[in-house]
């Protein structure tokens, strides 16, 4: 079994669905000649043609419409945005029509459409760069919203969110893209939309993470299973529709539960999670539930990221802190 990056697995996923699908097909900016600006469409305009790799224009606006367009005549489009920050021009079509289509025929048809972008901080980029908003895609009604974590769950769950009947939103934790090589299976596979993943097993608290904040979850895990803490790490996959299912039979065997992410703490996705876990789990509970995210501003410029975003230590901290409760 080949050991492949993340980004690397974004482009085997690609590779295969095109290969299997002619209905499948990729545009934005800079997707073929130049493979993407992380190179996640590499090889696909020589292997496939002008046709069905497509260079769009710098507007993502008429990106999103296209793929709208695209997909309501037969065809799968997946739509790549350079960076998370530069997809609000494209919101409305995602809102007012992607989102809406099934709704707005009955029922009767979807959109099979992905829009990919790289989200979050981590590589020290520029303003509008280091964008994680993924609450505002989430919160829209006829949306699903995936984030991976690792090379493998990448490319099994692009290949699902590409054969989904309706739009999904593909988020792509840039700080991974490369940041190790594992095994993924050369063929094709699915991960289920929906479903979380136990990283690491524990008994004694709930860490909930996804995306870029990963690695950094586990850290904290292992920094404080020295200590005598086991914590079990729940990767959460997707965010819309998230693993309720998965989360409430965790925390309801440790009674504890930190919540983490690079988002800003105020309506982000860890207040929905608490929400629903203090309805179903309240009587299970042993201490609040603590979340660990990022600070309530624009996403700083390089030199304050380290200041503003999780960290192992800022979990450490508030996992003895509701141990201790």
């Amino acid at each position: 079994m080949a050991r492949k990056s993340m980004i690397q697995a974004i482009n085997d996923a690609l590779h295969i669905m095109m290969t299997e699908d002619e209905s499948v097909l990729v545009l934005g900016q800079d997707v073929g000649e130049d493979g993407g600006v992380f190179r996640a469409t590499v090889d696909l305009i020589e292997k496939y043609g002008p046709e069905r790799v497509v260079d769009m224009p710098l507007a993502e606006s008429l990106i999103v419409g296209s793929a709208i367009g695209m997909a309501m005549n037969g065809l799968k489009p997946v739509a790549e945005i350079q960076f998370m920050g530069f997809i609000y021009q494209g919101f409305d079509q995602t809102l007012c029509h992607a989102a809406r289509y099934r709704h707005r025929s009955r029922g009767r048809f979807g959109l099979p459409m992905v829009v990919r972008a790289p989200y979050g901080a981590g590589v020290r980029a520029l303003e509008h760069h280091s964008e994680s908003t993924e609450v505002h895609f989430a919160s829209v009604p006829g949306l699903k919203v995936v984030i991976p974590s690792t090379a493998y769950d990448a490319k099994g769950l692009l290949i699902s969110a590409i054969e989904d009947p309706d739009p999904v939103m593909f988020f792509e934790p840039k700080r991974l893209y490369r940041l190790k090589k594992e095994e993924v299976p050369s063929e094709k596979y699915t991960i289920t939309i929906g479903k979380a993943h136990i990283a690491r097993e524990g008994a004694d608290i709930t860490i909930i993470a996804w995306g870029g904040m990963m690695p950094i979850a586990l850290a904290a895990a292992e920094h404080v299973a020295d200590e005598g803490v086991e914590a079990e790490v729940i990767d959460l996959r997707t965010i819309q529709p998230f693993d309720v299912e998965t989360i409430t039979a965790s925390v309801a065997k440790t009674g504890r539960l930190v919540i983490v992410h690079e988002a800003p703490r105020l309506f982000g996705p860890g207040a929905e999670i608490a929400t629903q876990v203090y309805e179903r789990n309240l009587l299970h509970l042993l201490a609040p539930i603590a979340r660990v995210t990022g600070y309530d501003i624009v996403p700083p410029m390089a030199r304050a990221e380290d200041f503003n975003y999780p960290n192992r230590e800022k979990i450490v901290k508030a996992i003895y802190k509701t141990m201790e409760f």
